[in-house]
């Protein structure tokens, strides 16, 4: 890993042509890729001059020279393979900067007559990559066989307007963090889902000191409250139910307070890997009662909430109030144990559905853990290195088959002449 703001830089040096094949670079949990394999661009032909064989720096008259033209005595040069700056500052501006830069927003933010809080405008922070430096920690890379890169980002606060009194009373000045996912691809009732989710937490206030639950602070989940059947996670299954899609709520919730460094009390990953939280490992299930997000606000005032979604399909939290001292950076995820899901499908018979009917009762996934790493240091007080593992469960396919009340009390139902490969034998 290289890169400006990480302590964790690790140099293995590699010949000219063994450079990494992919690159990483990371922002917090954003991460890119770009396989430079796929840039043959970025490599250029340049000469090495010397003079009676040390290293020099030709006169200028000699770059006019042709191809077959006879050098000064002691004059020499050889061809080399480089890297062309320029070709990679292009595909950094193309598949990084293009992607993650953004300007600062402009937000008013006070009370109507009912008391309850309004934001105008929106108060995103502005996020801007170095693209030299970026360059010059890509060359670096590719000359010392890394292949991962913090990317170095320039963040600015939005323009704050804050009229009431008392959010200014209660330390509200400035954006202190902001967590943010992205939803595409996802269907008409998980959108919508995730939409009323998102306004349940618009205009809500932290106090200082206090545990912020994530449960308590979306309340009840059910068709009365707005919301559709869309698929959610229920032990083995994956079926419809109310709420469906609101752990898109909860990991978008969850990734500005983890990234600032605000104490995780409570957070639980999902029992497989879903595209929709990548990368691994940022996510945070809720299943009310039980499951719950939860954190500290140990900051010097109150944190108040700004929950929206954009027309790129992304979910925004925004969490204003006034910064401390304290540094904090995630690295991550660190793959490993992959396990490829069960070939094999799996039954189960149930009375929910009418005798008979079969319905998918959720997808193949394969397995795997993931480890981020987050470091947070405060004035005065060492760093503290904290250590976040997930683990996801590698699934089969699922269906259900529906069977009546006296089929499953019958000793047979479900026998199957050979155990799958993925379950335990029978002792």
């Amino acid at each position: 890993m290289i890169g400006s703001l990480s302590a964790f830089i690790f140099f293995i040096p590699v010949s000219a042509s063994a450079y990494p094949a992919y690159l990483t670079y990371t922002y917090n949990h954003h991460i890119f890729s770009i396989n430079a394999l796929r840039h043959p661009e970025w490599r250029i032909k340049k000469k090495a001059w010397f003079f009676h064989g040390l290293p020099a720096v030709p006169p200028a008259r000699f770059l006019a020279y042709g191809k077959d033209e006879t050098y000064p005595a002691g004059w020499t040069y050889q061809e080399q393979t480089a890297w062309s700056k320029e070709a990679i500052a292009e595909t950094v501006a193309t598949e990084i900067s293009a992607k993650l830069d953004r300007p600062a927003g402009d937000v008013v933010i006070s009370r109507n007559e009912s008391g309850s809080v309004v934001f105008g405008g929106y108060g995103l922070t502005g996020l801007q990559v170095d693209k030299n430096l970026a360059v010059e920690l890509t060359k670096t890379a590719l000359e010392s066989g890394v292949s991962s890169i913090v990317l170095p980002v320039s963040v600015t606060q939005p323009k704050i307007t804050v009229s009431d009194e008392s959010l200014r009373q209660a330390g509200i000045r400035e954006v202190v963090t902001v967590g943010e996912s992205v939803f595409a691809k996802s269907p008409v009732n998980r959108r919508h889902n995730i939409e009323v989710g998102v306004n349940r937490f618009n205009g809500h206030l932290i106090p200082k000191g206090t545990v912020f639950s994530f449960n308590e602070a979306l309340g009840p989940v059910n068709q009365k409250t707005g919301y559709k059947k869309e698929l959610v996670i229920q032990g083995d299954t994956t079926l419809p139910d109310y709420g469906g899609g609101l752990c898109q709520v909860s990991s978008t919730a969850y990734r500005g307070p983890w990234e600032y460094g605000l104490p995780i009390v409570q957070r639980k990953n999902h029992s497989y890997a879903v595209s929709y939280y990548s990368p691994q490992g940022t996510d945070a299930t809720i299943f009310p009662p039980n499951v719950d997000l939860k954190f500290k606000n140990d900051t010097p005032g109150g944190l108040l909430i700004q929950s929206f979604t954009d027309s790129t399909d992304r979910a925004y939290f925004i969490y204003y109030g006034t910064k401390d001292n304290r540094q904090s950076e995630v690295f991550g995820p660190y793959i490993s144990g992959r396990i490829a899901a069960p070939p094999e499908e799996k039954i189960i018979y149930t009375t929910e559905i009418p005798p008979g009917e079969k319905r998918k009762a959720g997808e193949r996934h394969d397995g795997m853990k993931a480890v981020w790493y987050r470091r947070v240091r405060m004035e005065g007080t060492g760093a503290i290195l904290e250590r976040v593992f997930s683990a996801y469960q590698a699934r089969p396919l699922i269906y259900q088959i529906g069977r009546t009340s006296s089929d499953m009390a019958s000793p047979t139902l479900g026998d199957l002449s050979s155990t799958p490969s993925w379950l335990p034998s029978k002792p």
